[in-house]
């Protein structure tokens, strides 16, 4: 069964909203971050939940969408992302080791 989206996770506090603003501040000042810890020990890369929602990875990269329109379409994704529960392992990890990865 796969783990919830990261919206079915807010109702049950295991993550919430200020984690999901970290993981988009995170992206924004820096979209190759890789994966970040948040909540109550779940990962994500938001790069690859910006490259698996198509709005987001559309829009992300025109140059006429302001600073808010490309949070909001980041938001979008991240929200609709399957966190993993354990950091993965292998060429997906982030610049982030096991022992050092970015906390939200």
């Amino acid at each position: 069964m796969p783990l919830p989206m990261i919206l079915d996770l807010l109702p049950t506090l295991a993550i919430i909203d200020d984690d999901v603003a970290g993981v988009i501040d995170a992206y924004m000042a820096d979209p190759g971050v890789g994966l970040i810890a948040f909540g109550e020990g779940y990962y994500l890369d938001p790069a690859a939940a910006v490259a698996a929602h198509p709005f987001a990875r559309t829009l992300i990269e025109e140059s006429w969408a302001s600073d808010e329109l490309r949070r909001a379409a980041v938001r979008a994704a991240v929200m609709l992302a399957r966190p993993e529960r354990t950091p993965v392992q292998g060429p997906e990890w982030g610049p982030h080791s096991r022992e050092g990865h970015e906390k939200i």
